[in-house]
């Protein structure tokens, strides 16, 4: 069973990704987290993240995984690390380097192989899941994403909403694999749902495809 919830930065995706495997019961893969991990590791090593010659080989090497939440790379917990604002600009740069989203894409799709999954992203229902028939968009405006993400992080509003825009536009013209609506995709704008709420759509449109039998993966 799988469950692909994809949108913008900032759009609520790993909250409610972690609370609706949770209560499903499914594996949590926040496939952002693994792309910043490249990121920070990039950065330690003072790579330029746009740097495919170098940033390709580490993707390569790194050994990332995903612990009830933690963010393991090469066995260090990175959790805290790529939560910060610079890493995930970092991460929109890493993740437009297609020999990178190559190799990430399949470490994603070996969690699938084996369990189902609740998995967040921005292509994973039209790139790493194409087939998976629960597809959730969640969107919401500019603004609001902004505000929740000065809320959760901090940092100053107006510069954090001008990384959101431009973070947006990276994401929504690079070359490869685009963020983009999936067709088959249930779109949800959260700017007027508070957590619980965006909680309980997901989960509903979740039991509704399994209940109807749309909800299995051909």
């Amino acid at each position: 069973m799988i469950v692909a919830i994809d949108g913008p930065a900032g759009a609520g995706k790993s909250t409610v990704a972690r609370a609706v495997a949770e209560r499903m019961g499914f594996l949590h893969v926040d496939s952002g987290a693994m792309y910043r991990a490249v990121a920070l590791w990039a950065l330690e090593n003072g790579i330029d993240p746009s740097d495919a010659g170098k940033v390709i080989p580490l993707a390569e090497s790194a050994e990332i995984n995903l612990d009830g939440g933690r963010v393991l790379l090469n066995g260090r917990d990175i959790t805290a690390g790529v939560r910060r604002p610079e890493v995930s600009q970092a991460a929109s740069r890493v993740s437009a380097i297609p020999g990178v989203r190559r190799e990430l894409v399949r470490m994603q799709q070996e969690y699938a192989a084996v369990t189902s999954v609740v998995m967040e992203g921005r292509d994973i229902g039209t790139v790493v899941y194409p087939n998976a028939r629960v597809k959730v968009y969640l969107d919401a405006c500019p603004e609001v994403r902004a505000r929740r993400r000065v809320e959760e992080l901090g940092g100053d509003y107006t510069q954090v909403l001008q990384e959101i825009r431009e973070r947006d536009t990276r994401d929504e013209t690079r070359a490869d694999s685009p963020l983009r609506q999936a067709e088959d995709a249930v779109y949800l704008d959260t700017s007027d749902l508070d957590e619980a709420g965006v909680i309980l759509a997901v989960l509903r449109i979740v039991r509704e495809r399994i209940s109807s039998g749309t909800g299995v993966t051909s």
